[in-house]
């Protein structure tokens, strides 16, 4: 009996340990499932009007369309920049760019400019047990400013938070036309090095200036120096032939990246920031997108980043993780038709209006260069609701914070979560958007645009860059467009938005210092 007895405790001890064991393991499996994984796409140079659910009718957004009406559709969202280095600075790091003298459009060969010390999404995202991961452009500098592109380059993404890279160094317009993969250069052959070089060209080199034979696409301003398979850039490259990419396969390669990257972290709470190129120039639809759109090589890639995003929402279905996935969807800026080549968006633009019902577009302080399509989604969690709320990127990283139960928090973004997911109608009160170098400010549903010294002018891009001698005042629920300046007729709130303005930008020197009389 004793024996028996010996027995049965020993079962019985063996019972009660595996039950504990499965019920930690069972514990362990629902907390990793309820972390949401979160996705951030973001468009590049994409319009408020270039997406049907923001009212383009004379091209086809089924895709992002589907996530705008099953998720929240902003229609006061904003980019904190008409540009895209200090757009990504902000979304990334929750702070405006205008703090960072270093975040304006920078050349392929410039160093990193988010301070490794920095907070970002990834990194905040990592102290809760995230896996972070980053495909497509990236455009926020890379090492310190002396790359050698032959050796692995540091510091970039992986030093600020991002475990896994695959990107471009900065545009499809600059060189290096590589891709770069956890700082090492793709295909790389070390007999054949990369050079480099912004400012001259190397001997023997041909350049679009000196060899328009050698062209399949025309340059129209600022696109003339190496020729990389027969589009010219900006900057200077030799070398590197095998690794320089294919155009027209670059929306598939970094889907594929993106598909990989969430098939391999599927068990575990991820963060992909995914960073479209399109419709950024050059524009270089696949061969099964080209004619797709009728408006030449700008709607045709736009039609690509469509279904791009609708390719990607499979792979999150068929992995099942779309359940449990945060998407974010929105642009580093308003749309630019010519913007340094010949390639027929301004000719072939016909009925399609890329700024929507706003004035201006990228490199403008006016709405069309930071009011963007801005969407967040999550199947069976946001209800299809439309928000008039003003947003901005910039809140995205407070926000995800709060979701996940971190307090890392950052001064210039905020906590509009609730509103994210569609349970609130609240949100700032005040921002201030940035356009080369240039600020304005929003406050309710006024906003301001104050006069600069040395006014900038750019004819080539045929934007409205919202430059003005005099102070302007726009109430944009009675003008959305922006025709109307009442400056000088309601001097008292002008007064006031200047106050509110400085209290928060403070004195700059390049304000022209207007008395107001």
């Amino acid at each position: 009996m004793k024996i028996n007895s010996i027995y049965y405790k020993i079962f019985t001890i063996f019972l009660f340990t595996m039950l504990i064991c499965s019920c930690k393991e069972k514990n362990e499996k629902i907390t990793k499932v309820t972390k949401p994984n979160i996705v951030i796409i973001y468009a590049d140079d994409l319009g408020y009007g270039d997406v049907g659910a923001y009212g383009a009718t004379e091209i086809k957004t089924p895709n992002i369309d589907y996530l705008a009406n099953n998720g929240v559709r902003f229609t006061s969202g904003y980019a904190s920049s008409s540009t895209c280095t200090p757009s990504r600075y902000a979304l990334l790091t929750g702070v405006y760019p205008w703090r960072n003298k270093k975040a304006k459009i920078l050349p392929g060969t410039a160093p990193l400019i988010i301070d490794t010390s920095q907070m970002t999404i990834p990194k905040m995202l990592k102290t809760k047990g995230y896996h972070t991961g980053i495909v497509g452009k990236w455009h926020l500098g890379l090492g310190t400013g002396y790359t050698d592109w032959n050796k692995k380059i540091t510091p970039g993404p992986n030093q600020v938070g991002f475990d896994d890279s695959y990107i471009m160094a900065a545009t499809q317009d600059r060189v290096p036309t590589v891709y770069i993969k956890n700082g090492n250069v793709v295909g790389l052959d070390p007999n054949d090095p990369i050079e480099v070089n912004y400012k001259k060209n190397f001997v023997g080199q041909p350049t679009g200036v000196d060899n328009p034979e050698l062209l399949t696409m025309k340059w129209h301003h600022g696109h003339n120096n190496s020729i990389v398979n027969g589009i010219p850039r900006i900057g200077f490259m030799k070398g590197g032939e095998a690794a320089k990419w294919k155009d027209e396969e670059m929306a598939d390669q970094f889907l594929k990246e993106a598909q990989d990257y969430v098939k391999a972290r599927k068990e575990e709470p991820f963060f992909l920031y995914y960073a479209l190129q399109q419709p950024h120039v050059p524009r270089t639809p696949s061969p099964r997108f080209v004619g797709s759109s009728g408006m030449g090589p700008r709607g045709d890639v736009i039609v690509e980043a469509d279904w791009v995003v609708g390719e990607f929402i499979k792979t999150l279905e068929k992995e099942e993780v779309l359940e449990n996935t945060l998407i974010v969807f929105t642009s580093d800026n308003g749309p630019v038709l010519n913007d340094g080549y010949d390639d027929d968006a301004v000719e072939k633009l016909g009925e399609h209006k890329p700024w929507g019902p706003f004035k201006g577009g990228k490199y403008s302080l006016f709405e069309a260069g930071t009011r963007v399509p801005f969407i967040t989604y999550w199947k069976g969690e946001i209800q299809p609701t439309v928000s008039d709320a003003l947003v901005c990127q910039m809140d995205l990283l407070s926000s995800i914070a709060s979701l996940i139960g971190s307090d890392i928090r950052v001064d210039d973004s905020e906590n509009l979560m609730d509103l994210f997911l569609g349970k609130s109608d609240s949100g700032r009160e005040e921002l201030i958007i940035e356009a080369t170098s240039r600020t304005a400010f929003r406050k309710g549903d006024w906003f301001i645009i104050p006069p600069y010294k040395g006014l900038e002018v750019n004819d080539l891009v045929n934007i409205e860059l919202g430059n003005s001698k005099e102070y302007q005042l726009y109430n944009l629920k009675e003008d959305i467009a922006q025709e109307r300046n009442l400056a000088k007729t309601n001097k008292e709130k002008l007064a006031e938005m200047i106050a509110s303005f400085k209290a928060i930008r403070g004195e700059h020197d390049d304000i022209e210092e207007l008395e107001l009389k």
